[in-house]
């Protein structure tokens, strides 16, 4: 079995698909990628204190 990677698991939106999101929608997403994120750090998936810029990750 591989490891699990962030990159494995977020679900990423292309410009056009974000647009059509509703607010809720976007803060549901955001919420979902904050908690992958808490998950993968506490499994030591990624290093403790990096940031989510760093990862190339981007919350719009």
């Amino acid at each position: 079995m591989e490891p699990v990677t962030f990159e494995g698991v977020a679900v990423h939106f292309t410009m056009e698909e974000w647009a059509m999101l509703d607010p809720s929608q976007k803060e549901l997403y955001k919420d979902v990628l904050k908690e992958i994120l808490r998950n993968m750090i506490s499994i030591g998936n990624i290093r403790k204190y990096q940031k989510i810029e760093n990862s190339g990750i981007k919350l719009r």
